[in-house]
């Protein structure tokens, strides 16, 4: 998710006096309607020709999501069930938010030498502009030969800056609901589903719904066994859309806390995570997303031997020498990605205060947060 602060004081004043959380109708529950709003997108993203599907995950050179991007490409490449492409305008250093930096190696002219039939399905993280038009351009020309795309978080808004959302029903970060209701003449917000699709376009709701969808996705492709697996090895209790929206809004005292916090420069901290060849990119990425959307730490990757190494997915990232003096990002490596969130959601509850917990969460939209005690 990319928002300014100026933007966050500008969503704070349009709170005043009232609760954003009013606006929707409680989230029903019901199992079966989860079950059936599963199966529904598994069938509408089945592969639709024989052979091994392609996927290309798009990254912008000057800023991606990290887990967004990581995640997805993380699990879709783990499951084995296509061939999965990561591609930028151009190849070489990716910069993600709001933590660590990547190499790709397949820009968008190489991928359509490559595939000139277009991919199967194009993924689309959140990304610092909206409407780069290299980006556009090459999002509109896959889904006009036919590829589903993927809208995850606020990559919604690329997906409708290209024109796929007009008139059409999307799910989103909470924080752009309204943008794209704005920008998108006959699109329609539908609360309480982390993803859905409509007419081949997927969208799904904040950064930790990267999860589930990447999940439904394998079933969709590889069938219901290969993503149980996957959602075990991740420590996913399920991938069904269930979602209750009407937690995930700016109120008054949530923007307050955020800004009296921001405004706390001086406890600034940078800390370094070491990084070894095949290290787990999920695990990676939503440990140092949730610390550094703290606001009080920065995140970068470490090494003995600085230059770059392969993560699991065979994803390169960039590594610094380790830095004297400073902490490191506390991982535990027998804990599974999802564990690790929880934990360090509770660490940073215990270093930073509940408010910083309930601001990430909130940024995450994270559902499954557990009580910390």
């Amino acid at each position: 998710m990319f928002r300014s602060v100026g933007t966050m004081i500008l969503m704070l004043a349009a709170l005043v006096g009232c609760s954003a959380d009013t606006h929707l109708a409680p989230a029903p529950a019901d199992l079966a309607l989860r079950e059936q709003q599963t199966l529904a997108f598994v069938q509408a993203m089945a592969p639709r020709h024989a052979g091994r599907p392609v996927v290309a995950i798009v990254a912008l050179n000057e800023g991606t999501e990290t887990t967004d991007f990581l995640l997805t490409h993380a699990v879709l490449q783990r499951a084995d069930v296509s061939e999965v492409t990561a591609v930028a305008p151009r190849r070489g250093r990716v910069e993600l938010f709001p933590a660590l930096q990547v190499n790709v190696a397949q820009d968008f002219e190489g991928f359509d030498r490559a595939h000139p039939t277009g991919a199967d399905y194009v993924v689309v993280p959140a990304l610092s502009e909206d409407a780069d038009p290299t980006v556009i351009a090459w999002l509109q020309r896959q889904a006009g030969r036919g590829a589903r795309i993927v809208g995850v978080c606020n990559g919604t808004l690329v997906v409708g800056a290209a024109g796929l959302l007009d008139g059409r029903r999307f799910a989103g970060h909470w924080s752009s609901r309204s943008d794209v209701l704005e920008r998108h003449p006959g699109s329609v917000h539908v609360p309480h589903q982390r993803y859905l699709v409509d007419r081949g376009v997927a969208t799904t709701t904040g950064i930790t719904a990267s999860v589930p969808v990447a999940l439904a996705l394998v079933e969709a492709m590889g069938g219901r066994d290969k993503a149980a697996a996957l959602a075990a090895e991740l420590g996913a209790n399920s991938w069904t859309p269930e979602h209750d929206s009407t937690p995930f809004a700016l109120t008054v005292r949530r923007g307050a806390n955020y800004l009296l916090n921001k405004a706390a420069f001086w406890s600034h901290e940078d800390w370094g995570v070491d990084v070894p060849e095949g290290m787990d990119d999920i695990t990676l990425a939503l440990a140092a997303d949730a610390w550094s959307r703290t606001g009080r730490v920065s995140v970068r990757a470490e090494s003995a031997s600085p230059g770059t190494v392969r993560l699991r997915s065979g994803m390169p990232i960039a590594v610094n020498a380790a830095a004297p003096d400073t902490s490191s990002l506390p991982l535990a490596p027998d804990l599974k990605p999802l564990q690790q969130l929880d934990r360090s959601l509770c660490e940073i509850e215990q270093r930073f205060g509940a408010s910083r917990r309930e601001w990430v969460v909130l940024e995450m939209e994270y559902p499954g947060a557990p009580a910390c005690v």
